[in-house]
């Protein structure tokens, strides 16, 4: 067996690679993906008949240059435009809904916006009635400010 092995290194370096691709499917920081990187670079100079001690320096030399080329345009691609993007309550805010329970002056009532019911006040102070088309402009805390919509 380890006779196989060192006439076809080949077939451990893709082995490695193998294993550091179903290891990043775990972290997805594309750190493990640089040595999988390096490993398929090492695979390759086995083909050139090139020795072990060398093809170990390519390994780790294709693993750092993947590291410090690659992974930054992986990352900035995976994370395109994600710092300007609300999520979770905040992105509420213009989204419309309709009310489900009246809302009185200067009070609370209900609203239901993508599915989901939240406590709602109005923007200017009016009373606005059950099944209005409002839209949210505000979200402080669990409660949200509304404003109808003028069809």
């Amino acid at each position: 067996m380890i006779d196989y092995l060192t006439t076809n290194l080949w077939l451990v370096w893709s082995i490695i690679a193998a294993v550091c691709l179903i290891l990043e499917l775990s972290s997805g920081d594309f750190y493990v993906t640089c040595f999988a990187i390096g490993a398929v670079c090492a695979a390759v100079s086995t083909f050139l008949g090139i020795p072990f001690w060398a093809q170990v320096l390519i390994f780790a030399v294709g693993s750092v240059l993947s590291i410090w080329l690659i992974r930054p345009r992986l990352v900035g691609r995976l994370h395109h435009g994600g710092e300007e993007r609300e999520s979770n309550a905040d992105a509420l805010v213009g989204r419309e809904g309709r009310v489900i329970e009246a809302i009185p002056a200067d009070g609370h009532g209900y609203v239901k916006v993508d599915g989901d019911e939240w406590r709602a006040r109005s923007a200017d102070g009016q009373p606005i009635e059950k099944d209005v088309r409002v839209r949210v402009t505000d979200r402080q805390s669990i409660i949200v400010t509304v404003e109808t919509i003028n069809n």
